[in-house]
């Protein structure tokens, strides 16, 4: 069942229990006396107050069942205006005399006739209404101008978020070279053709399950393999778990098994490390493409050079400007055929195990405050401009 059915059945099925709660609270007072002129002068004001409440909730629901809390806590209610949001609540004068709402047989039965019409409308837009479905952009939205960027400082300025800690050297961003590097792999080779796997399994959203991996980054990981092998690609989801204990180790306990699989498996000519980011608690990296929320995502470099001491020997990155291409190319069709999807291309001072491959992606994936549905919605993209570099189709 699709989320916009679940939320429409859930609003109907509220708007009947606060209907049915109010109706045998009204009946329950009217025990009391055959007319209203008999029922003692307080549970005629709480009489009143039903019908306005039944009243209200026709009005707002959500005003109603305010309303509602109100009357079963004892206290005297307060309504409210109606307001659009972000506006302050007022409160109305309450004049009982100024409501007229009496709760007959016919009237009941008229409330009644008007909710199973809104139900048959809803369900009938239901039927009617299509899912948003993905369709992958057939042209770009717009077209970067790289002569703008032919000076380095501008080229980080415009693509690229430098780490404190980190030293970026002219020779690495060539605007010329990050283009024109081949970044395509041969689809037709048997065996894997692209390794996916997660250095930090445990990575999970704002609602995912515990226990559950399907819901965590490597289900996203799953779902992202089914989708590059529609393309056409053979794809080698690997589920190993590296971070269990801790996180601090895990780029080094995942190395030895990553490249045991691209010794085991030579056809292997693209590797890609999904992750998810970490971001303050209040941040929301989405967008809207196609009408859906979509999470953003992240490029991210390791360069093997501080800002203190340069290069890093021990940290020796053979492959670091076909990484760079690779990455660049992803943000830079990104920012063509979907602006505002993909965030600047990270870059820190450490290798993150990207010397394995000429071809290695880190991504980050949204972040631990973005849905499952979110993230979901996220894949098919990225799936797409994955295909566009990795078939230099573009």
């Amino acid at each position: 069942m699709s989320m916009s059915k679940k939320r429409r059945l859930l609003g109907i099925s509220k708007w009947l229990l606060l209907f049915m709660i109010l109706t045998l609270l009204l009946a329950n007072i009217r025990k009391e006396g055959a007319k209203e002129d008999s029922l003692p002068k307080e549970s005629l004001v709480f009489t009143e107050l039903i019908q306005e409440g039944v009243q209200r909730i026709k009005k707002n629901m959500i005003e109603g069942q305010s309303v509602l809390m109100d009357l079963l806590a004892g206290n005297e209610p307060v309504f409210f205006e109606s307001r659009q949001p972000g506006m302050q609540e007022s409160a109305l004068p309450f004049e009982l005399e100024d409501y007229s709402l009496m709760l007959s047989g016919d009237s009941l039965g008229q409330m009644e006739e008007e909710n199973r019409s809104y139900q048959e409308r809803a369900a009938e837009e239901e039927e009617t209404e299509p899912e948003k479905e993905f369709t992958p952009a057939g042209e770009k939205s717009q077209f970067i101008l790289w002569e703008n960027y032919e000076d380095m400082e501008k080229l980080l300025q415009g693509f690229y978020t430098v780490d404190s800690t980190t030293q970026a050297t002219k020779e690495l961003f060539s605007v010329k070279t990050l283009l024109e590097t081949d970044c395509s792999i041969d689809t037709t080779t048997e065996g894997p053709q692209i390794l996916l796997y997660h250095t930090h399994s445990q990575e999970g959203f704002v609602d995912s399950v515990p226990g559950d991996s399907s819901t965590t980054i490597v289900g996203a990981g799953e779902i992202l393999t089914k989708l590059l092998e529609g393309y056409g690609y053979k794809v080698l989801h690997h589920e190993g778990e590296y971070d269990v204990k801790s996180r601090d180790y895990a780029y080094s306990n995942s190395l030895p098994a990553i490249e045991q699989l691209l010794k085991d498996n030579p056809s292997i000519q693209a590797v890609i490390d999904l992750h998810r980011d970490a971001v303050a608690e209040d941040t929301r990296l989405v967008t809207e493409l196609a009408g859906r929320p979509t999470a953003r995502v992240m490029f991210f470099n390791g360069l093997s050079r501080t800002r203190k001491q340069g290069a890093i020997p021990y940290l020796e990155n053979p492959y670091l400007q076909e990484n760079l291409a690779f990455s660049f190319q992803m943000k830079t069709l990104c920012d063509e055929y979907y602006p505002g999807f993909a965030r600047n291309i990270y870059l820190r001072a450490y290798r993150y195990n990207m010397h394995v491959s000429p071809r290695t992606l880190l991504i980050e994936l949204g972040a631990q405050t973005n849905t499952m549905e979110e993230i979901h919605n996220a894949l098919e993209p990225l799936a797409h401009i994955l295909d566009k570099v990795l078939s230099g189709k573009d």
